[in-house]
Protein backbone atom coordinates (compact mmCIF):
# COMPACT_ATOMS: atom_id res chain seq x y z
CA UNK A 1 0.00 0.00 0.00
CA UNK A 2 1.34 3.37 -0.76
CA UNK A 3 0.95 6.16 1.74
CA UNK A 4 1.74 9.41 1.70
CA UNK A 5 2.98 11.72 4.51
CA UNK A 6 4.79 14.87 6.20
CA UNK A 7 7.83 13.68 8.12
CA UNK A 8 9.76 15.98 9.24
CA UNK A 9 8.93 18.71 7.13
CA UNK A 10 9.19 16.63 4.13
CA UNK A 11 6.73 15.05 1.89
CA UNK A 12 7.14 11.16 1.50
CA UNK A 13 5.81 8.85 -0.70
CA UNK A 14 6.64 5.08 0.32
CA UNK A 15 4.95 1.56 -0.59
CA UNK A 16 4.34 -0.38 2.97
CA UNK A 17 3.41 -3.48 3.63
CA UNK A 18 0.26 -3.61 5.99
CA UNK A 19 2.23 -5.11 8.78
CA UNK A 20 4.88 -2.60 8.76
CA UNK A 21 5.30 -1.17 11.81
CA UNK A 22 6.46 2.99 12.01
CA UNK A 23 9.81 2.29 13.63
CA UNK A 24 10.84 -0.25 11.27
CA UNK A 25 9.98 2.24 8.25
CA UNK A 26 12.01 4.94 10.08
CA UNK A 27 14.95 3.37 10.83
CA UNK A 28 15.27 0.31 8.46
CA UNK A 29 13.75 1.94 5.29
CA UNK A 30 14.19 5.37 5.85
CA UNK A 31 17.43 5.32 7.47
CA UNK A 32 17.05 7.67 10.52
CA UNK A 33 18.04 5.60 13.69
CA UNK A 34 17.31 8.42 16.43
CA UNK A 35 14.02 6.33 17.20
CA UNK A 36 15.10 3.68 19.19
CA UNK A 37 13.71 0.19 19.87
CA UNK A 38 14.09 -1.10 23.68
CA UNK A 39 11.01 -3.45 24.16
CA UNK A 40 9.27 -4.20 20.93
CA UNK A 41 5.88 -4.39 23.03
CA UNK A 42 5.29 -0.25 23.81
CA UNK A 43 6.39 -0.56 27.55
CA UNK A 44 9.59 1.35 27.53
CA UNK A 45 9.39 4.41 25.19
CA UNK A 46 12.21 4.46 23.95
CA UNK A 47 10.73 4.59 20.02
CA UNK A 48 8.35 7.63 21.16
CA UNK A 49 7.42 10.37 17.85
CA UNK A 50 4.68 12.42 17.03
CA UNK A 51 2.09 12.18 14.47
CA UNK A 52 0.08 14.90 13.51
CA UNK A 53 1.90 16.62 17.58
CA UNK A 54 1.02 14.10 19.74
CA UNK A 55 4.00 11.61 21.14
CA UNK A 56 2.98 7.74 19.88
CA UNK A 57 5.13 4.94 20.52
CA UNK A 58 6.22 4.18 16.91
CA UNK A 59 6.99 0.41 17.79
CA UNK A 60 2.80 0.18 18.09
CA UNK A 61 2.19 2.20 15.55
CA UNK A 62 1.20 0.78 11.88
CA UNK A 63 2.94 2.52 9.00
CA UNK A 64 -0.35 2.24 7.18
CA UNK A 65 -1.87 4.25 9.40
CA UNK A 66 0.07 7.38 8.56
CA UNK A 67 -1.32 8.50 5.29
CA UNK A 68 -1.85 12.25 5.41
CA UNK A 69 -0.07 12.35 8.26
CA UNK A 70 2.72 14.68 10.03
CA UNK A 71 5.09 12.64 11.56
CA UNK A 72 7.64 14.49 13.61
CA UNK A 73 11.11 12.22 14.61
CA UNK A 74 13.79 13.42 16.89
CA UNK A 75 16.10 14.28 14.15
CA UNK A 76 13.68 16.57 12.62
CA UNK A 77 12.72 18.39 16.44
CA UNK A 78 15.51 21.37 16.03
CA UNK A 79 15.55 23.66 14.02
CA UNK A 80 18.74 24.28 11.97
CA UNK A 81 20.05 26.73 13.93
CA UNK A 82 20.75 24.51 16.97
CA UNK A 83 18.87 22.47 19.59
CA UNK A 84 15.50 22.78 20.12
CA UNK A 85 14.77 24.11 23.90
CA UNK A 86 13.64 20.78 25.34
CA UNK A 87 17.05 19.40 23.82
CA UNK A 88 19.01 22.23 25.03
CA UNK A 89 17.47 21.82 28.54
CA UNK A 90 18.29 18.09 29.01
CA UNK A 91 21.98 19.20 27.71
CA UNK A 92 22.23 21.57 30.71
CA UNK A 93 20.19 20.01 33.30
CA UNK A 94 22.20 16.24 33.20
CA UNK A 95 18.73 14.58 31.99
CA UNK A 96 20.55 11.77 30.00
CA UNK A 97 23.72 9.35 30.54
CA UNK A 98 23.59 6.73 27.79
CA UNK A 99 21.25 8.22 25.70
CA UNK A 100 19.53 5.41 24.42
CA UNK A 101 16.13 6.57 26.26
CA UNK A 102 17.02 10.15 25.29
CA UNK A 103 14.97 10.75 22.10
CA UNK A 104 11.87 8.85 23.30
CA UNK A 105 11.93 10.82 26.63
CA UNK A 106 12.46 14.33 24.98
CA UNK A 107 9.81 13.49 22.71
CA UNK A 108 7.49 12.98 25.08
CA UNK A 109 8.64 16.04 26.97
CA UNK A 110 7.90 17.67 24.45
CA UNK A 111 4.17 16.90 23.88
CA UNK A 112 3.41 17.63 27.18
CA UNK A 113 5.47 20.91 27.48
CA UNK A 114 3.10 21.70 24.51
CA UNK A 115 0.31 22.84 27.59
CA UNK A 116 2.20 23.18 30.89
CA UNK A 117 4.20 25.59 30.67
CA UNK A 118 4.84 25.26 34.82
CA UNK A 119 4.82 21.62 35.48
CA UNK A 120 5.32 20.59 38.98
CA UNK A 121 7.55 17.42 39.25
CA UNK A 122 4.68 15.40 40.26
CA UNK A 123 2.45 16.08 36.67
CA UNK A 124 6.82 15.38 34.97
CA UNK A 125 7.12 11.76 36.64
CA UNK A 126 3.50 11.12 36.01
CA UNK A 127 3.40 11.64 32.33
CA UNK A 128 6.76 9.84 31.72
CA UNK A 129 5.67 7.14 33.36
CA UNK A 130 5.61 5.03 29.79
CA UNK A 131 9.40 5.86 29.45
CA UNK A 132 12.15 4.36 31.50
CA UNK A 133 15.63 5.27 31.92
CA UNK A 134 17.67 2.31 33.08
CA UNK A 135 20.48 4.88 34.11
CA UNK A 136 19.19 7.25 36.03
CA UNK A 137 17.02 8.11 39.23
CA UNK A 138 14.97 9.86 36.92
CA UNK A 139 15.63 13.52 39.04
CA UNK A 140 17.67 15.32 36.20
CA UNK A 141 15.19 14.10 33.86
CA UNK A 142 12.35 15.54 35.67
CA UNK A 143 14.52 19.00 36.32
CA UNK A 144 15.04 19.11 32.67
CA UNK A 145 11.81 18.56 31.13
CA UNK A 146 10.51 21.42 33.87
CA UNK A 147 13.18 23.92 32.49
CA UNK A 148 12.51 22.67 28.88
CA UNK A 149 8.79 23.46 29.31
CA UNK A 150 9.66 27.05 30.17
CA UNK A 151 12.11 27.99 27.70
CA UNK A 152 9.39 26.38 25.20
CA UNK A 153 7.13 28.90 26.65
CA UNK A 154 9.43 31.39 27.23
CA UNK A 155 10.76 31.30 23.35
CA UNK A 156 6.70 31.47 22.10
CA UNK A 157 6.32 34.25 23.67
CA UNK A 158 9.07 36.21 22.45
CA UNK A 159 8.72 34.78 18.85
Amino acid sequence: MQIKFNFNGKPVSVDVPPQELLSELLRERLGLTGTHIGCDTSQCGACVVHVDGASVKSCSTLAASLNGATVTSIEGLAPASGLHPMQQAFHEHHGLQCGFCTPGMVMSAVDFAKDNPKPSPEAVRNWLEGNICRCTGYQNIVASVIAGAAAMHANAKGA
